[in-house]
């Protein structure tokens, strides 16, 4: 039997820079082993499935348990139709509703808003991008945020 990986994917809701109303939407997952999936795009989150499915290619195989949280496009139909088409590859199921102490990616998107910076248009999207490729490299800092207490389980 192979490896199982449990994700927690979550989208880090449009990061706004308060006097440039400059926005970013980036969608990640974290996996308990420390790895960062995302993708930062301009524009709202939708339906498009293109991100799961690269998370599937990437398990190489592996079944992913992939804990969502309560974000509407989750709930979509061609989600929900593309989840159960791959139920051999990927097993999915939800947080309950506005459970912030129960998503580790909930601490990426406060570090993210916290560090985006205040000046020039095009740096929030740079300096997002810089810290999550960061990421990349530390999985023992992601791996910390699964620490708290209520998410022993998912680690």
């Amino acid at each position: 039997m192979g490896e199982k990986r449990a994700l927690l994917a979550g989208k880090t809701p449009e990061i706004r820079v308060t006097h440039r109303r400059e926005g970013l939407s980036v969608i990640s997952t974290l996996t308990n082993r420390g790895k960062v999936p995302w993708k930062a795009f301009a524009g709202a989150m939708n339906a498009d499935i293109l991100f799961m499915k690269r998370l599937v290619k990437d398990a190489r195989g592996k079944k992913i348990f992939l804990i969502l949280d309560n974000l509407r496009v989750h709930h979509t139909k061609p989600v929900k139709a593309w989840l159960a088409a791959c139920a051999n590859q990927i097993e999915a199921s939800s947080l309950p509703p506005y459970s912030p102490a129960l998503n580790p990616n909930e601490m990426l998107k406060a570090i993210i808003t916290a560090q985006a910076p205040s000046r020039a248009k095009g740096d929030l999207k740079k300096a997002t991008v810089s810290h999550l490729r960061r990421l990349l490299n530390s999985p023992q800092r992601v791996m910390c945020y699964f620490q708290h207490p209520k998410l022993h389980d998912a680690a």
